[in-house]
């Protein structure tokens, strides 16, 4: 833990410029397209759209209506579906948050830390408006949302400590290993099928289903449908897997990140 204090002392000490940092991220991923910054909510709502018509018209599945499955199948994708989608976000952009911003970093009184919790903040637009597009179609389904739904600050607030870590980690690791950048783009085209997010239970042999508790975000899905798609505590014990990961993974992280900073300048 002691890793994290000076890290979270100059993220609150610079929190104008992290601030700023981000807004500018976001302003210039859509920099120069006719709707600009408009797409910032334009994007995720027409992702969400595209899968909704997917799982409701072209590949229309039923379950639920019980207590073990008590909600339709694309409540039940979707619950998985939107957490993971920012998560790859994350993974596809920290390898490179610090090399790709090389001028900033070598400049001595720059607070390196910012570039890395950057790229964290400016994906949190998809995550929640992912939950709000989920939350619609839900009230529009079956007219209600399980109590669960408006817990969902307590996973997000893993998910952003699970992501800061994937990010100081990556973007430590892309500084040095530029390749990671590509490894991460076929994981993360593989990577859904190694989750619970398009498969339900039961439907695929045992041997199988153990590859999702050999991913670690099975149990960010998990939590999330706990919330979104069953409505009680299905899978409690991923939530302490979750929670205790994304903490312990953060913490490495960050002393990796202090061990190797003050190299940054001379690789790049």
């Amino acid at each position: 833990m002691n890793a994290l204090a000076p890290i979270i002392g100059n993220l609150l000490k610079h929190r104008q410029l992290a601030w700023e940092m981000t807004l500018r991220e976001i302003r210039d991923r859509y920099a120069g397209q006719a709707f600009g910054s408009l797409w910032v909510i334009g994007h995720p709502l027409f992702l969400m759209a595209i899968y909704l018509v997917i799982f409701n018209f072209i590949f229309p599945g039923r379950v639920g209506g019980t207590y073990e499955m008590p909600r339709n199948l694309t409540t039940y994708i979707l619950s998985g579906l939107v957490p993971w989608l920012t998560f790859q976000d994350v993974l596809s952009r920290a390898p490179m948050a610090i090399s790709s911003s090389a001028n900033l970093v070598k400049q001595v009184v720059f607070p390196v830390e910012i570039l890395p919790i950057r790229t964290v903040l400016s994906a949190l637009p998809n995550l929640f408006i992912g939950i709000l597009i989920l939350a619609g179609y839900m009230l529009y389904k079956e007219h209600s949302l399980p109590w669960t739904f408006f817990l969902f600050p307590v996973a997000v607030a893993i998910q952003v400590v699970a992501m800061a870590g994937v990010a100081y980690l990556f973007a430590t690791i892309g500084v040095y290993f530029r390749d990671l950048k590509d490894i991460v783009t076929v994981f993360n085209a593989a990577n859904l099928f190694m989750m619970p997010v398009l498969f339900t239970p039961g439907v695929l042999p045992g041997w199988i289903e153990a590859v999702f508790y050999l991913n670690p975000f099975s149990y960010m899905v998990w939590c999330y449908q706990d919330l979104f798609y069953y409505g009680r505590f299905e899978h409690p014990w991923a939530w302490i897997v979750f929670a205790l990961g994304s903490l312990l993974l953060l913490t490495a992280s960050a002393k990796l990140f202090l061990k190797t900073r003050s190299m940054f300048g001379n690789v790049l």
